[in-house]
């Protein structure tokens, strides 16, 4: 005598769905995580070295005084967000400052055998009789103390 049995063939028809299932989503799931890594890879390829040096780099001219000031430093733009704003020192007091920094720095320039020739590789032209604007020193003494703290080289009159 043979009986049959529907509600057996019927459970074990759904035990081999559900298992197809689980298959198909441990797959898909995998699909995602490796498409996910690739897509951050995208980006790392997009983002270059002169993207943010062009980011990195701030330049005053002015034509009728004849002069320029770069400054390419990696970093700087970002550090300077977060010193004291523009207005925060008087103009006078960064002459002062500027004017001892520029003379300190120079003299560092012309010995290469006690500083090193990469952090002082040529002098910066800072004439005190000339009126730069508040921008212009604003920068310099700014960068300045930017220089101080990433390079760890101690100048006098900078804050630390």
């Amino acid at each position: 005598m043979k009986a049959k049995c529907p509600l057996l063939s019927y459970t074990l028809f759904n035990f081999v769905k559900i298992k197809y299932m689980k298959n198909l989503l441990l797959i898909a799931a995998f699909c995602v995580a490796l498409y996910s890594c690739g897509t951050g890879n995208e980006t790392m390829k997009n983002t270059s070295s002169d993207a943010s040096i062009e980011k990195d780099t701030i330049r005053i001219v002015n034509d009728s005084l004849e002069y320029e000031i770069m400054i390419i430093e990696p970093g700087f733009e970002s550090w300077l967000a977060t010193q004291p704003p523009r207005g925060f020192y008087g103009q006078p007091l960064l002459e002062s400052k500027n004017y001892s920094l520029v003379s300190e720095y120079n003299s560092r320039v012309l010995q290469p055998a006690k500083y090193s020739h990469n952090l002082y590789a040529e002098q910066i032209n800072y004439d005190p009789a000339v009126d730069y604007g508040y921008e212009v020193n604003y920068l310099l003494y700014n960068y300045f103390v930017y220089f101080q703290e990433k390079y760890n080289q101690k100048f006098i009159g900078v804050r630390n």
